[in-house]
């Protein structure tokens, strides 16, 4: 593999050993759904280039999370094609439950911003179905939701 839907290179790709190939798999490289390549794949292209220079999908996610109005988040200018195992935090519900809400082995678009006047961040996470916000750590621990909104 040389390059995946999205463009990325995938030689320089620390998961390449384990990742079937988001082509070969029809943008499933790693079991789960890829967000990146379900958007080519239900526009009917092969790859993001095709759409443009504007990623109708992106730009959408983005008006979408800055319209939430979170309280210390700067704007969200940009989001990456994320493993879920990457960004899979766990967080305590009030009842002491512990859960995780994204699969590990599906792809989301997301980002990482600071936290106005914190130490801590904000952490974004989007599909097709549904947006994330959560406040945690640098270091991705004690991750707490802000927003788990549906989307559609």
């Amino acid at each position: 593999m040389s390059a995946s839907i999205c463009g990325i290179d995938c030689s320089l790709c620390e998961q390449r050993e384990h990742c079937k190939g988001c082509a070969e798999t029809h943008g499933q490289p790693f079991g789960g759904s890829c967000t990146v390549a379900q958007c080519c794949i239900e526009n009917g292209h092969d790859s993001c280039k095709s759409c443009g220079d504007v990623c109708r999908m992106r730009e959408k996610l983005l008006s979408e999370l800055n319209s939430l109005g979170i309280a210390d988040m700067g704007e969200v200018t940009s989001l990456n094609a994320l493993l879920g195992s990457y960004i899979n935090c766990e967080y305590t519900l009030p009842n002491g439950q512990s859960v995780r809400l994204l699969r590990d082995d599906s792809i989301y678009l997301g980002a990482m911003l600071p936290k106005k006047n914190s130490d801590r961040c904000f952490g974004v996470a989007a599909d097709e179905s549904f947006l994330l916000v959560s406040e945690l750590d640098a270091d991705g621990n004690n991750a707490e939701i802000v927003v788990y909104k549906k989307r559609k």
